[in-house]
């Protein structure tokens, strides 16, 4: 049997993972804000909060490989590293060149933009 406290928790981690999930999904869209960490979070509140929802998440066609492959430490694929290190660069660039005026915040987006691909770089090839 589940007391309050233990469905109250799978109650606000579902609710962290969901908040997560977006905030991922828009960080596709947007430069500046991680995918890729807003994801994992949302796979670990799931995996504890709910199970029906991490087994969807683990099991889409769209990033849930890149999801389970990470999460076991095994890597991600070449294809993997290319495509997210030239969108990385392709949205950094156009919000350079067309969105941002300030100096200092394009110096901090190409530091921000250098940081993700040598991290991206680093974790294992599969």
């Amino acid at each position: 049997m589940i007391n309050l406290s233990d469905k109250v928790k799978r109650i606000i981690l579902v609710i962290i993972g969901t908040l997560s999930l977006i905030i991922g999904f828009i960080g596709v869209v947007i430069p500046v804000l991680p995918t890729t960490p807003f994801l994992l979070l949302a796979a670990a509140c799931y995996m504890r909060g709910s199970k029906r929802i991490h087994n969807w998440m683990i099991s889409n066609s769209v990033f849930g490989d890149f999801i389970r492959n990470y999460m076991e430490r095994k890597g991600i694929t070449i294809k993997q590293k290319i495509i997210t290190i030239s969108f990385l660069w392709i949205t950094i660039g156009f919000s350079m060149y067309y969105l941002i005026d300030s100096f200092l915040i394009k110096i901090a987006l190409l530091i921000i933009a250098m940081a993700v691909s040598i991290h991206i770089l680093l974790i294992h090839t599969l």
